[in-house]
């Protein structure tokens, strides 16, 4: 072996291997949401996404057309190759699409606890996209039921707690109340997203465990985006992923987000992209 050889060789082996993510969730041929916001968030911020496509969707940055679930043994056989493989840092749930999916989903992650106890489990549950289009083929609630007690923190906004929580039409609903609701269900945590709030001036983003309670406040920045609950969900995963607590990662993933919005392009008229290049600072 030449000096060159020797000196390459050495530093791939010294070269640290990022944590991998394994990502549920649909494609979203925009790029701006889904698989495609995760793949670029948690690569973004220095972790490895794997991804398992849960649901192929027909949609551009504004308007979902088509949800087509992928069949539960082909998202089986995607995710298993995979575990059986590679260690595996953080599980990050979107889109499920049915309750086929779901009951797949929740047996690789009690596959994975069984030897990883502290496996973190982020749950985005997505119901609709920001104009109402819905994202699943049956009843989205019911069809993420089996999920809620394997989360390590869920990350629904709030129109989507406001559905988890059978108010849908309750523009008051108090978020104490919810977030209480939610956690009976089996998370650890909840993190409630205010980008649906009334707050006109600011978003304000609510973590709850049953012990404790912290909220950040971040500036309403104007215009609408698109995929900015996977970018933050995804963000969560990658950093609880290299081993930051709940509440450091969930500071950070919010600096992100917010990063990625402040800086976020359009591609046509409507919702804008997060620009999920940018670095975490």
């Amino acid at each position: 072996m030449t000096g060159r050889q020797s000196s390459l060789s050495e530093s791939t082996t010294e070269r640290s291997t990022p944590p991998c993510v394994l990502v549920f969730s649909g494609s979203d041929p925009s790029g701006g949401a889904g698989l495609q916001a995760d793949i670029t968030a948690i690569a973004g911020l220095g972790a490895h996404p794997m991804s398992v496509v849960t649901v192929l969707t027909v949609q551009d940055n504004q308007r979902v057309f088509g949800v087509y679930p992928v069949a539960a043994d082909l998202v089986h056989q995607q995710a298993q190759v995979l575990v059986d493989r590679i260690e595996i840092a953080a599980v990050k749930l979107g889109i499920v699409g049915n309750r086929a999916n779901a009951d797949v989903i929740a047996a690789i992650i009690r596959q994975l606890r069984a030897c990883q106890p502290d496996l973190p489990v982020v749950f985005d549950p997505v119901l609709a996209n920001g104009a109402g289009d819905t994202l699943s083929t049956e009843d989205p609630i019911a069809a993420l039921a089996p999920l809620f007690a394997l989360a390590t923190v869920i990350t629904p906004n709030r129109i989507e707690a406001n559905r988890l929580c059978g108010s849908p039409s309750s523009a008051d609903h108090d978020p104490d109340v919810q977030a209480q609701q939610l956690l009976a269900r089996g998370c650890q945590h909840v993190l409630l997203k205010g980008g649906h709030g009334p707050e006109q001036d600011h978003v304000l983003n609510r973590w709850y465990t049953r012990e404790h309670q912290q909220s950040w406040r971040w500036p309403r920045l104007q215009g609408e985006f698109h995929g900015s609950g996977c970018t933050l969900a995804a963000a969560l995963a990658a950093l609880l992923a290299q081993g930051m607590s709940m509440e450091q990662a969930i500071s950070a993933a919010q600096t992100y987000c917010q990063q990625t919005l402040t800086s976020s392009y359009g591609i046509a008229d409507g919702q804008r992209i997060p620009n999920r290049l940018k670095q975490l600072a």
